[in-house]
């Protein structure tokens, strides 16, 4: 073991929907943002404070295209994945940075009493196949483990 661990557990709201990005080879990448919450008491005034923090979600191949059928803006996930900094150049040639969690796993927490499909069956069999389809992304191989 490399004795290093890049590991984020998060559970937010949706801030907008999941927007696909889909590929000649038949790949996508969808990406949201995830808001959390964090709500503490300030000793000295007294007051109630409550901070958002945003995280960029990037999904890829199968579970972005889940995420995009069942998740809308307001929706609570459990998302877990890796830390990713990108660097990237903007118009003016300036060095930008962003960072994003590339999701590996992720569990839908919102209820959707409204919506007949998303019924616990379909949601754990979809759940193994966005799990193994995040997992195993470099593998194209057809054969499906059940």
């Amino acid at each position: 073991m490399s004795g290093t661990l890049n590991k984020v557990m998060l559970i937010g709201h949706l801030g907008d929907e999941v927007k696909i990005h889909r590929f000649e080879d038949g790949g996508c990448v969808g990406r949201f943002p995830l808001a959390t919450n964090e709500t503490y008491m300030n000793k000295q005034t007294n007051e109630r404070v409550s901070n958002t923090e945003w995280h960029n979600i990037v999904l890829r191949n199968k579970a972005a295209e889940i995420c995009e059928k069942y998740l809308s803006k307001g929706d609570k996930v459990y998302v877990e994945g890796r830390i990713k900094t990108r660097k990237w150049q903007d118009d003016k040639g300036n060095d930008r940075y962003s960072t994003e969690i590339n999701c590996t796993e992720f569990t839908f927490l919102s209820n959707k009493n409204d919506n007949p499909v998303v019924s616990e069956n379909n949601t754990s069999q979809e759940k193994v196949v966005a799990k193994q389809e995040v997992t195993d992304s470099s593998n194209e191989s057809d054969d499906l483990p059940f």
